[in-house]
């Protein structure tokens, strides 16, 4: 591939020789030298943006002089100059989720194009994209040796015509390529092999260039490859396909946030332990649209595989990103991991040569910063709904039971039988315990740990509680490689870990079904069953419609938490069980030492199990291999497809862009709290038949059994649209005491969000959602943005966004408002009856504030003051296009 470089007017183009080998690369103190500015003191991670201005200034590619010497201004200014900046990343990560809706907006792209009467084959990434699937594999089998094969086949059979769409995509679209099913999780394939922390390319002369390895990718978690120092960070799907298409992604220079860490971790604690520290420090500390860079003599003594911990969960701790410096941790981690040796020197070279490099005098500016010593950090859990929930283990049984009377308004010791069991079910029984996610089964030292407590358990005689669904989903095959050299697999699989498939499973809402008479035990005594699990997620409705409390810990943890099978415990001094001869067995009992782990860590975490695994990557298995394609340059949509539908987007969309329309007799969909997720506005696990999506999906004859989940039917739209706001814990403010995704309809009675959207649409009303603090938290995915855009939604009014759903809103067109003065839905008094008028949309400018007259139900007015979170010039032209990839296409066409 070629890459486009600027012209380097600045002079800061040098060159660089590693073993022998002569590179080119954009040097910051060349630019300082040139008198440009100080650089010396920036951030690293900083100085990775500050790079890529200088790669593209003078190019054509709307970077300048000033964009440059802004990065100066930021370290006088003490850290902070929001000036709009147009950053390139090198490459595109996907996972299939938000992976398949985007490789169908560019098959759509590519009918739009032609119908504009422009060439199909421009719609194509001009940078390298990399899509692994890895968010479809469901435990519908667990706790014995088939559950893998199982579940495969069950994939298999339920995605058949998703994968053959990926597939074609693959040979359709160029720098394009598919990790197939069964390989790992993409942020733990990123970090093990695709990431290289510095890239290497050809400009357009020819010459090879040396630059920082930078990407975004469609899922939130893109920012665990920060601990391997590559700047990442999740975006939408409509953000990442523009920047696949050539478009800058615009932003503002980001504060920076130095993380400091001292001291070290103790005897007992883990990296888990550690990040659900971080999470809570941070979110109180509020960090949302900036980068956190962790710094400190601490980091001398943490493993990379904490630190991609720690990067891994930036979306929980609100930062764009959570970024580690280049040290020579980072060198042992490529080197251990398989990395071309002339690649980890080339890494060591840039960065000493070009000020990326962390040693005992890195002392950067930082906007602000915060201090732990990590010496305090004692085992805990996160729960039972926000991964900022922290809950040191020693009080998890007095939290939990204070959660059921504050939040759950249950009282505990109701008991209820459960049909053809000789146990009963009561609130705080643990009912799924899963290893899962990237986020711990990346690290060895957590892993290892888990497979010891349970091989120390299974020698004493416990096992997993019989209500416990147990799973072991590692990120790679690497992990399965190293449990089984260190003999530990079969320890796992003794209490009920057998592996049941390499993918993200429970922490994203594929956990599969729990036992029936288990879930009606449940239902019939309203009772709030937990789940525990190694992920980073736990917002209410995602991990199980059985389970009301979902907690986050480090694996040894969910081991431990599957023998005792419930949260009504003092696990840090309960008794788990009981041995062979009836002793009582506390945690302390069967916990390995620090150094325990770390002799079979470095006995068995090997080059050479990378390297093997990593062999025939992109090969997949024989199912893989079977699946058949045409080679076509357009798709060839099914009709009768329920999985993959030619989107509506670009259908009759004319060559010239349009204007902002103000929003005039608005009605209210939705009246929404505070920290309203994405997965409340677009779910991604399971649905009812009776729900609209099940509707569609019946009356297509799909049978119940092959629902499969939003997630896996993000290519369709008509059943996206049907899941919008239909998460089964939302709570819509306009109903009293009501769950899941109902609302009120133009008649004023209680219907479904979706039916009640199609009447006001058929009636030509526009209409808006309100909402609270945070609105739009957790996952990067598109379709909460696409669905609110295709239910008629114009404008969504909260007290706060969260940084991707924002961007992804204006992407689709709606805009996004913030209250000001104070106002909110509580001060206001808002119950969903009012009429909201907008104006002064059509000569609107980034930031500004416009006024909202809203219309009461008693026919009174009130007119309140809005701040228009349309930030950058470049997003009022996505708005007058109806979205950014209507900007990308139509710019795509005349040209």
């Amino acid at each position: 591939m070629t890459i486009q470089v600027g012209q380097d007017t600045a002079n800061t183009r040098k060159m660089l020789e590693v073993n022998g080998t002569a590179m080119s690369y954009y040097s910051i103190p060349a630019a300082q030298d040139a008198g440009l500015g100080d650089f010396s003191n920036l951030p690293a991670a900083l100085k990775v943006v500050l790079e890529n201005m200088l790669r593209f200034e003078d190019g054509g590619f709307s970077v300048s002089i000033d964009d440059i010497k802004a990065f100066a201004e930021w370290g006088a200014n003490g850290g902070r100059n929001p000036r709009e900046i147009a950053y390139r990343p090198a490459r595109v990560l996907m996972q299939d989720f938000t992976g398949v809706p985007a490789v169908v907006d560019l098959a759509a792209m590519r009918d739009g194009i032609k119908s504009l009467g422009g060439d199909a084959t421009k719609i194509n990434p001009l940078v390298p994209v990399d899509l692994v699937i890895d968010h479809s594999v469901m435990i519908d089998e667990f706790g014995n040796p088939r559950a893998f094969q199982m579940n495969v086949d069950r994939e298999y059979e339920r995605n058949m015509e998703r994968y053959t769409f990926l597939k074609w995509g693959q040979t359709a679209f160029n720098n394009f390529r598919v990790v197939p099913p069964g390989t790992g999780i993409c942020h733990q394939v990123n970090l093990e092999y695709l990431a290289q922390t510095v890239w290497t390319d050809t400009d357009q002369n020819g010459h090879e260039v040396a630059y920082p390895d930078t990407l975004v990718g469609t899922d939130s978690h893109t920012t665990m490859v920060n601990g391997v120092a590559v700047l990442g960070w999740g975006v939408g799907g409509i953000e990442a396909e523009a920047a696949m298409l050539g478009q800058p992604i615009s932003m503002l220079i980001p504060e920076v946030i130095g993380f400091e860490l001292t001291g070290e971790m103790m005897e007992g604690t883990t990296g888990t332990d550690l990040v659900l520290k971080v999470v809570e420090m941070l979110r109180a500390k509020g960090v949302v649209g900036k980068f956190v860079e962790f710094y400190g003599n601490g980091l001398d003594r943490l493993p990379l595989a904490d630190r991609a911990t720690i990067a891994n969960m930036a979306p929980e701790y609100g930062a764009t990103c959570g970024f580690f410096p280049i040290d020579g941790e980072t060198l042992r981690y490529l080197e251990n991991t398989g990395r071309d040796k002339d690649r980890i020197a080339l890494v060591e070279a840039y960065a000493k040569a070009n000020g990326f490099w962390r040693d005992a005098d890195y002392a950067p500016i930082y906007t602000d910063t915060l201090t732990l010593d990590m010496g305090t950090i004692v085992p805990a859990i996160s729960g039972p709904k926000r991964p900022q929930d922290f809950v040191a283990l020693s009080d998890g049984k007095t939290a939990f039971h204070k959660e059921m009377e504050e939040t759950f308004k249950r009282p505990m010791g109701k008991e209820v039988a459960v049909s053809g069991e000789d146990y009963t079910m009561e609130s705080g029984k643990v009912v799924i315990a899963s290893i899962t996610s990237c986020t711990n089964t990346s690290n060895p030292y957590v892993m290892i740990g888990a497979g010891l407590v349970a091989r120390k358990a299974a020698a004493l005689g416990l096992n997993r509680k019989p209500w416990v669904k147990t799973s072991l989903a590692p990120g790679s095959q690497v992990v399965s490689a190293y449990l089984e050299a260190a003999g530990l697999q079969k320890d796992l699989d003794a209490v009920g870990f057998n592996l049941v498939g390499y993918g993200c499973t429970t922490c994203i809402g594929n956990s599969g079904p729990i036992q029936s008479e288990i879930s009606q035990a449940i239902a019939e005594g309203d009772l709030v069953a937990t789940s525990v699990l190694s992920g980073n997620r736990n917002f209410e409705g995602r991990i199980s419609p059985d389970v009301r409390a979902n907690y986050l810990a480090s694996p040894p943890l969910v081991v431990a938490y599957a023998l005792a099978g419930t949260l009504d415990i003092n696990l840090a001094a309960d008794p788990l069980g009981q041995d062979q001869n009836g002793n009582d067995v506390y945690l302390k009992d069967i916990w390995p030492s620090t150094t325990e782990i770390a002799e079979l860590v470095q006995k068995t975490v090997t080059r050479d199990a990378f390297l093997s695994k990593y062999a025939d990557v992109f090969k997949g298995d024989e199912k893989w291999r079977g699946v058949t394609v045409p080679e076509q340059e357009t798709y060839d949509w099914p009709a009768a497809s329920t999985y993959i539908q030619n989107p509506p987007y670009f259908q009759g969309m004319g060559p010239e862009k349009g204007t902002i329309s103000d929003i005039n007799g608005a009605k209210v969909l939705l009246v929404l709290g505070d920290m309203v997720t994405t997965d409340h506005i677009s779910p991604a696990g399971s649905f009812t038949q009776s729900s609209p999506a099940g509707q569609y999906l019946t009356e297509h004859g799909v049978a119940v059994r092959e629902f499969n989940s939003y997630g896996s039917r993000r290519g369709n739209h008509e059943v996206m649209m049907r899941g919008t706001f239909a998460n089964i814990r939302i709570k819509n403010e306009m109903l009293d005491g009501v769950e899941g995704g109902y609302t009120r309809g133009p008649d004023g009675v209680q219907t479904s969000v979706f039916d009640a959207s199609m009447a006001y649409q058929k009636a030509g009303t526009p209409l808006v959602v309100f909402g609270g603090e945070q609105y739009g938290a957790g996952s990067s995915r598109d379709w909460a943005a696409k669905g609110t855009a295709l239910l008629g939604i114009k404008a969504v009014i909260a007290e706060s966004f969260e940084r991707i759903h924002r961007s992804n809103l204006v992407g689709m067109g709606v805009v996004p408002f913030e209250f000001t003065n104070g106002d909110t839905r509580k001060t206001l008094g808002l119950t969903g009856a009012e009429t909201v008028s907008i104006t002064g949309l059509d000569t609107v400018e980034p930031l500004q504030e416009l006024p909202c007259d809203i219309t009461f139900a008693d026919g009174t007015t009130k007119t309140i003051m809005l701040k228009c979170r349309i930030d950058t010039a470049p997003e009022i032209e996505y708005i007058e296009n109806g979205g950014v990839l209507h900007y990308v296409l139509r710019d795509l066409a005349k040209s």
